[in-house]
């Protein structure tokens, strides 16, 4: 598996771990776990965008890598 496909792979998954937890920030009834929830969502956020950026360089750098 390249570099591309591992990060790809990396990215999917933090998005469902992303839907995951905004979805547990809107089902929890205590305030503080909605909050906690809320928060680790948007720090996932970041991170997320900071790896599809890497994506995109990837396949900018590496024109093999594209669409793998």
């Amino acid at each position: 598996m390249t570099i591309a496909s591992n990060v790809k792979q990396c990215l999917s998954t933090m998005k469902g771990i992303e839907a995951q937890l905004s979805s547990m920030a809107l089902n929890s009834l205590e305030k503080e776990a909605q909050v906690i929830f809320h928060e680790a969502t948007l720090t996932l956020g970041e991170i997320r965008k900071d790896l599809q950026y890497r994506v995109l360089e990837l396949e900018r750098l590496e024109p093999q890598y594209s669409g793998s």
